[in-house]
């Protein structure tokens, strides 16, 4: 049986991943910078590209959905009691539109993920070519975790998403 409490619990659950998110962003971020300007290779000028870029996403997407996680948490839990069509005809489409928005991050990240292991292993012999190896990797291991992440994000929105539809359909809604 869908309750608030399993309304609460995805919530609470989007809103900590986001904030990790933010952390892995910052984290990957300092590293950029240590390699950037303490190692001073070809490698880490390369790999800080794809790390720097990746993490000033994961900042300001992982920030903006913390951020107003909370608002809309409550908003959802209000309409479970007080107004549940507001849930089929609002909740229901945004979180139809998560799921499929799933699909394409997950084809993106794979893409990702191939492009940066192919730059690495075609490039991966030629000393004048290390930024390129840099990046590849950098881009491979980013679209690695952002692909682990997305993938229990996903498992969990389509949890949601069902015990939502469940509980509208016993509403008769």
């Amino acid at each position: 049986m869908f309750t608030k409490t399993d309304i609460e619990k995805y919530f609470i659950a989007e809103k900590q991943e986001n904030l990790l998110f933010v952390m892995l962003g910052i984290v990957a971020i300092v590293i950029a910078l240590i390699g950037l300007f303490y190692w001073k290779t070809q490698f880490w000028k390369g790999a800080s590209i794809p790390l720097i870029l990746i993490a000033l996403i994961q900042i300001i997407v992982g920030y903006t959905v913390y951020a107003r996680t909370d608002k809309h948490r409550t908003d959802v839990v209000y309409s479970f009691d007080m107004d549940p069509s507001k849930l089929q005809n609002e909740e229901v489409p945004r979180m139809e539109e998560v799921n499929r928005n799933f699909v394409t991050y997950r084809w993106i990240e794979i893409i990702l993920f191939v492009a940066g292991i192919a730059l690495a292993l075609v490039y991966r012999t030629n000393t004048d070519k290390q930024l390129i190896v840099g990046i590849g990797i950098a881009l491979a291991i980013e679209a690695a975790l952002m692909f682990g992440a997305d993938f229990i994000a996903e498992k969990r929105a389509s949890n949601y998403s069902s015990g939502l539809k469940i509980f509208l359909q016993k509403q008769k809604i």
